[in-house]
C-alpha cells in the first residue's frame, strides 16, 4: 500500500481542529465544590456571615431592612441597613442601583385576590468572598430575617465562582481569606 499524503488544506484543517480541541479542553476547569452552607465575607464591609448556596435561585439575596431608593449624581441609588440580628451591624449602607429584579411570588405569599405575581427588588453589586475567591456579584435586597441564613447565593453567582454545590457538605471553603479582587 502506498503512502498517502493529504492535501495542504486538509492538513491545516486537522491541525487547527487539534489545537482548538486541546485549547478548549485545557480551558475547561473543574468546578470548585462548595457545601450547601458556607461562610462568606462581604469584603467591602469587613463582615463575615453564613450563606446558603441555592442552585434553584437565580440571583443572590441579602437580608436588608429600611430599603430606600434615592437619586445621587444623576443616578439611582439604594440606601439600606443589613437585616441581621446583631445591632452593631445597623450601619447605613449606600450603593448604586445596578437594576431592579422581579421575583415571582409563591401562591402562599399572596392574600386572596392579590394579583401581584412579582415582587420588585433593588439589585446592587457587592464583592463577596468565599474561601479565597473574591467576586463582584449582583445581590438583590430583601428582608430575610425569617430565614436562618442572611445571604442566599443563587446560580448566577455560583457560575461566577465556577462552583458546584454538594448538599451533604457544609463549610468546605473554610474561613473567607480574600485579599484582592478575583
Amino acid at each position: 500500500m502506498a503512502n498517502f499524503t493529504p492535501p495542504p488544506q486538509i492538513t491545516a484543517t486537522l491541525a487547527l481542529c487539534a489545537t482548538l480541541f486541546t485549547t478548549g479542553a485545557m480551558a475547561t476547569q473543574q468546578p470548585q465544590i462548595y457545601g450547601l452552607h458556607e461562610k462568606v465575607s462581604l469584603h467591602e464591609l469587613a463582615l463575615e456571615l453564613p450563606a446558603k448556596l441555592d442552585t434553584g435561585a437565580e440571583t443572590a439575596s441579602l437580608s436588608a431592612k429600611n430599603i430606600e431608593m434615592f437619586k445621587c449624581d444623576g443616578g439611582e441609588w439604594v440606601r439600606f441597613q443589613l437585616g441581621l440580628a446583631d445591632a452593631k451591624q445597623a450601619q447605613i449602607i449606600e450603593r448604586p442601583l445596578a437594576r431592579m429584579s422581579y421575583i415571582k411570588r409563591r401562591a402562599d405569599d399572596r392574600k386572596p385576590g392579590d394579583k401581584q405575581l412579582y415582587t420588585p427588588r433593588p439589585v446592587i453589586e457587592m464583592d463577596i468572598c468565599v474561601g479565597d475567591e473574591l467576586k463582584n456579584i449582583e445581590v438583590n435586597l430583601t428582608d430575610r430575617s425569617a430565614f436562618e441564613y442572611p445571604l442566599l447565593i443563587g446560580s448566577s453567582a455560583l457560575k461566577e465562582f465556577n462552583a458546584a454545590v454538594s448538599p451533604g457538605v457544609r463549610y468546605s471553603a473554610g474561613q473567607p481569606s480574600c485579599t484582592q479582587s478575583g
